[in-house]
């Protein structure tokens, strides 16, 4: 009961965004304030990278065709890499500075603070009023500068312009397809709802520009967290900077193919995002600048990975509840309804954003078994979080590609199987008896959840195993 009202608790707190999303959905999109070619300011655009041979030159290339004054741009490539990225760069930065533009190549030998440090480090060398960012999986439309800095030259309060992901290889595969339907459902519809409604929202790492003086004021960029966007986004909101998402800037980046990759990417994501919990949450809290929504809100977006340990615990519980079949409270299947509420989310994600939304929903079972399958590692992930802070910076490794085009199999970057593993082999195993005491003693009720719950195990386990053998 107590794993389902926490359940619970969350499931509304995306039943109230969906509301919001819907209330909002028609609001105006805020048009991009007229500049004049006299006042446009210095942008330096970043590009973190380390270890990208295979998308350093389209990334370097993609921010260098940026529509912008060339005596006002510059391009800082903060390169910690350890492989042959640093050869690639340095070339495909000459040949744009033979072009006539300011782009320098930024090496560090030891990645001190990883991301984080990274952009802390170059920060004070930069000569631009707005910082730009942008990961090395990245394309940004030529007009990207255009579309967003306007925004942060009329509006003398606004620290941060987010745009919205788009996918490169959303139809490369199953995983890819799971992911795009994840992705499209935060851009779309969470986002959406948070900036319209006044409640907090985050930066994403990449594809946004900041203004220079709000990462400042805000303490700038710090390493005690694996999230240092999220970190960074929040401390700028509580110093009083406003943050604006514009949903029709798009700038496509590439969806991980490898289930690995995947699972490697949400453990970052969730031990970052529980490091962001216990740093922020009392100044949360205690905020005199705050209301109370936006607090309440705030709160339950940073604990949302808190779900994972609740999912695990279910999970865990199917076997008692099988073997000794204990009489629910009638209360139970309403906060059953309520958990059913998600998949709304996906639903709206791709009917605002594609035609063939029909075709792209049938990915969801696949969000489902993954969702259900990372919650051993996104749990170890979040005791990690709330242990220790900072950590290593495991970056997701990118091939390149594009469609349905490209290939991983081979590739020099790979993904060593670690000790997750184990527990996720344990947790199909402990799964499969479930299943068999399910059927036993004919508890149909729990059936479905037990399925998944096989289900997802088996689709991480076994997805791992295969794609290890062919990196």
């Amino acid at each position: 009961m107590a794993v389902l009202t926490g359940l619970a608790l969350y499931a509304l707190q995306t039943a109230l965004l969906i509301i919001l999303y819907l209330w909002h959905r028609q609001d105006a999109v805020p048009p991009t304030p007229p500049i004049t070619t006299e006042v446009w300011p210095v942008v330096t655009v970043q590009v973190p990278l380390r270890n990208e041979r295979y998308v350093v030159r389209r990334i370097l290339r993609s921010v260098a065709a940026l529509e912008w004054p060339r005596e006002r741009l510059e391009i800082q490539v903060l390169d910690d890499s350890t492989d042959q990225t640093t050869a690639l760069a340095r070339q495909e930065t000459a040949q744009l500075r033979a072009q006539g533009l300011d782009i320098r190549v930024h090496h560090r030998q030891t990645a001190t603070g990883h991301k984080a440090g990274a952009l802390a480090a170059s920060l004070p060398a930069a000569r631009g009023e707005y910082i730009a960012i942008f990961d090395a999986d990245f394309y940004p439309p030529a007009d990207f500068l255009q579309e967003t800095v306007p925004h942060l030259v009329a509006d003398p309060r606004l620290g941060m312009v987010q745009a919205r992901w788009g996918h490169l290889n959303a139809d490369y595969s199953p995983i890819t397809r799971a992911q795009s339907l994840l992705m499209d459902a935060h851009f779309t519809v969470e986002h959406i709802a948070r900036n319209r409604s006044g409640l907090l929202m985050n930066f994403n790492g990449t594809a946004g520009v900041w203004r220079r003086q709000t990462i400042i004021a805000a303490g700038g960029w710090q390493r005690d967290t694996l999230a240092e966007d999220l970190d960074l986004s929040y401390r700028a909101q509580l110093a009083g900077w406003r943050l604006l998402y514009l949903p029709h800037v798009v700038a496509a980046a590439e969806l991980p193919p490898l289930v690995a990759a995947f699972k490697q990417q949400q453990y970052r994501w969730a031990k970052g995002a529980t490091q962001v919990l216990r740093k922020l949450s009392l100044p949360i809290w205690r905020s005199e600048r705050l209301t109370w929504p936006q607090k309440i809100m705030g709160l339950l977006h940073l604990s949302g990975y808190l779900t994972q340990p609740l999912f695990l615990l279910m999970l865990l519980l199917t076997l008692p509840l099988a073997y000794y079949q204990p009489a629910l409270p009638p209360l139970s299947g309403l906060l059953g309804t309520i958990l059913c509420i998600p998949p709304l989310l996906y639903l709206l994600g791709q009917m605002a954003l594609y035609r063939d939304w029909p075709r792209r929903i049938l990915a969801y079972p696949v969000v489902m078994l993954l969702g259900i399958g990372i919650t051993w590692s996104t749990t170890l992930a979040i005791i990690d979080g709330w242990r220790h802070w900072g950590g290593t910076f495991t970056r997701t490794p990118k091939f390149r590609l594009h469609a349905r085009q490209g290939n991983w199999r081979g590739a020099a970057y790979r993904i060593a199987l670690d000790h997750t593993l184990w527990g996720e082999l344990f947790l199909g195993c402990y799964s499969l008896l479930a299943l068999w005491q399910t059927i036993v003693g004919q508890q149909n009720q729990l059936l479905p959840l037990v399925l998944l719950s096989l289900g997802g195990e088996g689709l991480l386990v076994l997805g791992t195993l295969t794609q290890a053998k062919h990196t």
